[in-house]
């Protein structure tokens, strides 16, 4: 089941959308005392203030319209300091260390369900609510499991998969067994204004999608650091103005003229180095995991699984084998191209989420080369 057992004060997380506008009318009718909150996370000089931002005051305007119509109170909580140093600044330093972040986990683990699950307790609030794509299990000794929604293709738990016990205990996703369809059917049946909003497909506090334009903005061009860009065989190919706008699998902004396209297949922060290859390259036979959080699995051997390298990215068969220290191994049957440091790989049994991890360094599955591990003077054949 996705709700509590009995009806209870729940907060819910309103971003000005269909999707938490509906999950607020359907708490209120399954007679929950709901309280509506919108974080405010932008800094008073936030560029990103369009009306489909979930985090511009737009968002805030219609989720109190919403709460208004519902017949909900609804508060507006400042968490623009912390949503600076939690997310933006995780943000930005993954992209100095080579690496593509995702905010967007980041942000419900420790704002959306850490920070108003705070607020919520302090409210006499016993759960916490959200519009995700979701489902929540409970099983006989009361834990809680996360399961798939029921629409796949708005499927959003891989975004939770670093939810505590705690964390997933409390919460309810209302949306978990309905369809996107059905969901903006149950707005324009209950006249909500928002049952046509278009769903924003950007991070929200990056205007335009414009990673580069924002890093620059954000960190100062001044801190960017220049550096070459290295064929696989340790060859020189050119100059980048700083590994910060680059990722593995990247094919654009590389420069033409070498015959056949070129991807980015590796980068090391440390010399501050791009490493291209063959399209090939961006093969990965296995990667490793840090800072991993599991449910309660049996990890004592290897288990077999699907899994999800990116969010916009089909399942793919893996082996997980558990490691010392907050660590794991995957192993790909298929080898694997978007094998992404920095990325989390969200592994999954049938429907339920097992738990996962954050992708680290994977060598280049080439037998020839240099990886971006080696310094210049080291080339040599790579594993």
């Amino acid at each position: 089941m996705s709700n509590p057992p009995t009806k209870t004060r729940v907060l819910l997380g309103m971003s000005g959308g269909v999707d938490s506008s509906v999950a607020a009318y359907l708490l209120k009718e399954q007679g929950h005392e709901v309280i509506g909150v919108t974080m405010k996370v932008w800094p008073q000089d936030c560029v990103s203030r369009a009306e489909d931002k979930c985090c511009g005051p737009q968002a805030v305007a219609d989720a109190r319209g919403v709460a208004h119509a519902l017949g909900i109170p609804h508060y507006v909580v400042d968490e623009a300091n912390e949503f600076e140093k939690m997310v933006i600044d995780y943000f930005t330093s993954e992209y100095r260390a080579g690496r593509t972040p995702n905010p967007c986990v980041m942000c419900n683990e420790k704002l959306k369900f850490g920070n108003l699950l705070t607020k919520a307790r302090a409210l006499g609030a016993s759960h916490i609510a959200t519009g995700h794509y979701a489902r929540i299990e409970h099983g006989p000794d009361g834990r809680a499991a996360l399961l798939k929604a029921v629409d796949a293709k708005k499927d959003q738990s891989y975004f939770l998969f670093s939810l505590r016990q705690e964390q997933l205990a409390a919460s309810i996703f209302p949306l978990g067994g309905l369809t996107k369809t059905e969901t903006r059917a149950i707005a324009k049946k209950m006249g909500l204004k928002t049952y046509d909003k278009e769903d924003s497909q950007e991070i929200c506090f990056v205007p335009g999608n414009d990673y580069t334009a924002f890093l620059k903005s954000h960190l100062g061009e001044k801190d960017f650091h220049p550096g070459g860009i290295y064929f696989k065989d340790g060859t020189r190919m050119g100059d980048h103005q700083g590994i910060e706008f680059y990722t593995v699998g990247q094919r654009k902004g590389l420069g033409g003229g070498h015959g056949r396209p070129v991807y980015v297949i590796d980068i090391d922060a440390a010399q501050q180095r791009v490493i291209v290859g063959d399209y090939d390259d961006l093969l990965r036979r296995e990667c490793t995991l840090a800072q991993t959080n599991w449910s309660e699995i049996d990890l004592s051997g290897p288990v077999e699984i699907t899994t999800k390298i990116r969010y916009n990215y089909p399942e793919v068969r893996a082996v997980l084998h558990a490691l010392p220290g907050n660590r794991a191994r995957l192993e790909f049957p298929e080898p694997q191209r978007s094998v992404s440091p920095g990325q989390a790989a969200v592994c999954y049994v049938g429907d339920r989420v097992i738990g996962g991890g954050w992708i680290e360094r994977t060598e280049v599955v080439s037998s020839a080369g240099v990886s971006a591990a080696k310094s210049e003077e080291m080339v040599s054949a790579s594993a």
